[in-house]
């Protein structure tokens, strides 16, 4: 787990910062009532009573349930077959040590069942909600991705209309397959110069809605991605404000804003804002374990029953108690340090200032945009060197192989870096430095050649849609070469990886921009994901 920012840095530089006990009965489900009204986390005026209501009962019941159940001596007679670590392979014991193995138990008694939740882990997803704001938090064990699919599920019938910007995660589109939901795409605002695409606005969406009222279709919900990878928030509070008079429910795909609501200088979260459903990914800039996410609920417009329901067809019938013991802890430590997030957030904000003085390198912000955007995620960096003549991925490589920095996201003409609770300052140093290189060597280097032109296409400006990616999924294949697939109704998802938004989906014609951009990101050797071909030399499309 992540702890708070240590290291040395040099004076001249960012010189602001110095250096339950358990029943006796094992089918006993003990719980604890919680309120789910609390205050953003971080607000100046919240009262001493309201601040230890966020963490009332001061425990992490399901760590503590965890840690009680892998101390007792008893005789293991249950899955898996490790044995509480007895059995567990010496190299990789070696790697994670034995505790991760002895912690590694099935769903036994005192440890609740997390799809029919009655002791410990409904009492840690009741203190959830009540950091998080919700009325209800499930916790997750498949990531983000299961949580948009129930999200689809429950709220769209087979033959309902999903509004969804273009932009969204490939998540989205495997919940589109499972549920029979017909995509109304809206097309997010896209600057060509950094070859990023921004969020969607409540005029688009009330657009969109009254297209598909007109033609006597139904909605069966918005879901907005927000913020997106690179942290550019959308209006949800506006959105919200042209689907629930229509009794059209919201769902946000907040992945990447799992922190929000954990300091004033952050953006509003989805749920503050009054979205239905809002799933995050808490081990992203939060510190559960990779896979662990948090889906949230407000308001009446969704079925809470047939999102669990949902949940349980989607989630692992054998699920980690070490991922789910991680979003409890995580909670638990946010709980405890109420101003964990100053730090981080002083530090992003002292790095941009010194990238952007930087000849040659520009940082994204929401200027770069033309759309009323409310916000920005402060701890994203993404900076272009493309008056350096460098490519996001050329930058990246340099960045790596000279200096050993590791970005999070790398694009056609930028570079992404997340800071997070773990970040230190000599990271940033080092960050700022690596980049006053990259002036110094490539500014006056390049710059007597003429610029490279900037042939990056918005992949998603034109697309046509033939099937829904339901059809497309089940129709009969062929494979043809990449460069006869022109025209072709795409059979299988074709998405560079990062960042996960797809440039062909099922059902889409290929057109000669979304060719052109695939060509390009092959060039550089980026990994795409869906493909069959995984070089990319042919793709599957539907034979009809």
């Amino acid at each position: 787990m992540a702890h708070f920012l240590t290291g040395s840095s040099s004076p001249a530089f960012f010189s602001r910062f110095p250096p339950h006990r358990e029943s006796h009965r094992r089918h006993t489900a003990v719980q604890c009532g919680t309120s789910l009204s609390t205050p953003r986390i971080s607000e100046p005026e919240a009262s001493p009573a309201e601040s230890s209501a966020v963490i009332q009962g001061g425990t992490a019941p399901l760590v503590q349930a965890l840690q009680s159940t892998a101390s007792q001596d008893v005789a293991c007679f249950h899955f898996p077959g490790h044995n509480r670590g007895k059995a567990a392979p010496s190299s990789l014991s070696k790697l994670i040590g034995s505790g991760a193995f002895l912690h590694d138990l099935p769903e036994l008694p005192e440890l609740d069942d997390l799809f029919s939740p009655k002791g410990v882990i409904l009492d840690a997803q009741k203190q959830a909600a009540q950091l998080f704001g919700s009325s209800k938090t499930w916790f997750l064990v498949n990531g983000t991705t299961c949580g948009i699919q129930a999200s689809v599920m429950a709220t769209c019938s087979p033959g309902d209309y999903l509004i969804v910007p273009r932009n969204c995660h490939i998540s989205l589109i495997s919940a589109l397959v499972l549920s029979g939901a017909v995509p109304k795409y809206i097309i997010p605002e896209y600057n060509p110069a950094w070859d990023i695409a921004g969020g969607i606005t409540p005029l688009q969406v009330d657009k969109a809605v009254k297209e598909l009222e007109e033609d006597g279709k139904r909605v069966g919900a918005v879901l907005v991605t927000s913020p997106t990878y690179h942290g550019l928030c959308s209006n949800v509070q506006g959105i919200v404000s042209v689907c629930h008079p229509r009794g059209i429910p919201v769902i946000v795909d907040e992945a990447h804003g799992a922190h929000f609501r954990f300091h004033k200088s952050l953006p509003s979260t989805a749920i503050e804002q009054g979205a239905d459903l809002a799933v995050q990914s808490t081990h992203k800039v939060l510190c559960s374990l990779t896979q662990s996410s948090m889906l949230h609920t407000a308001g009446d417009l969704v079925n809470v029953d047939q999102v669990s329901k949902c949940l349980q067809v989607l989630q692992s019938s054998s699920p980690s108690y070490l991922l789910l013991s991680s979003l409890d802890a995580a909670r638990y430590h946010l709980s405890k340090n109420t101003n964990i997030f100053d730090e981080p957030l002083d530090i992003a904000s002292e790095t941009k200032d010194q990238l952007m003085v930087i000849p040659g390198i520009s940082v994204l912000d929401l200027p770069c945009f033309a759309s009323d955007f409310p916000a920005i995620d402060p701890l994203r960096i993404t900076f272009s060197a493309s008056d350096l003549q460098l490519s996001g991925y050329e930058a990246d490589d340099i960045l790596y192989e000279g200096h050993q920095i590791v970005s999070e996201l790398v694009g056609t003409r930028s570079v992404t870096f997340a800071v997070n609770l773990g970040t230190r300052v000599q990271d940033v140093e080092k960050l700022v430095h690596s980049a006053k290189h990259l002036s110094e060597k490539y500014f006056f280097a390049n710059s007597s050649k003429p610029m490279k032109e900037n042939c990056v296409c918005g992949p998603l400006d034109k697309i046509s849609v033939h099937l829904t990616p339901r059809e497309a999924f089940f129709a009969k294949k062929r494979r043809v070469r990449i460069e006869d697939s022109l025209g072709e109704i795409c059979g299988e998802l074709i998405c560079p990886y990062p960042p996960g938004i797809p440039v062909l989906i099922p059902g889409e014609v290929v057109t000669h921009d979304s060719l052109s951009y695939l060509m390009n990101v092959r060039h550089h050797g980026i990994t795409i994901s869906g493909a069959a071909d995984v070089e990319l030399n042919s793709i599957l499309v539907c034979n009809l």
